[in-house]
């Protein structure tokens, strides 16, 4: 499984459709949820995902500050498999780029409801009540390292 990651102006073609076809599969199709998926962040954002031979196993994407909130935050987490590790792993490695490339020490999401205890796992802690977007509960949650705590 390899780890890439790559601003806007660095994906290919085929990679831009293979991450939004996989985003578009779970968010809209899966999740029956009919939103606009493309909502202009993705030329803000640095792309990462998850690689093996049978293409983007998992992804997300990672925006400083001021693109969605004040903190750098990452959004758009999906795994073409569940319940094997790669959530958890692509997710450290959107903690790691949020840190190296943007020097992050909060990090902010919206998260489903259901994926709470996933982010609590990460070191996020949840600082709203629930809230509906496009009619799925969600909250928001933030990451601080201890550093920045004290």
């Amino acid at each position: 499984m390899e780890v890439r990651v790559k601003r806007y102006a660095d994906l290919t073609r085929d990679e831009l459709y293979e991450i939004i076809r996989l985003r578009i599969a779970v968010f809209v199709v899966e999740q029956n949820c009919p939103y606009m998926e493309l909502d202009g962040r993705d030329r803000e954002a640095t792309h990462v995902w998850l690689q093996d031979e049978d293409g983007i196993a998992a992804y997300l994407r990672v925006m400083d500050r001021g693109v969605e909130s004040e903190h750098v935050s990452i959004g758009r987490v999906v795994s073409a498999k569940r319940r094997c590790g790669l959530g958890s792993r692509l997710l450290a490695e959107g903690i790691r780029v949020a840190r190296e490339y943007f020097g992050a020490c909060s990090i902010y999401l919206e998260a489903q409801v259901y994926a709470r205890p996933f982010y609590e796992k990460q070191g996020f802690r949840q600082v709203s009540g629930e809230f509906l977007e496009d009619g799925i509960p969600h909250i928001r949650m933030i990451r601080e390292d201890q550093q920045a705590a004290q």
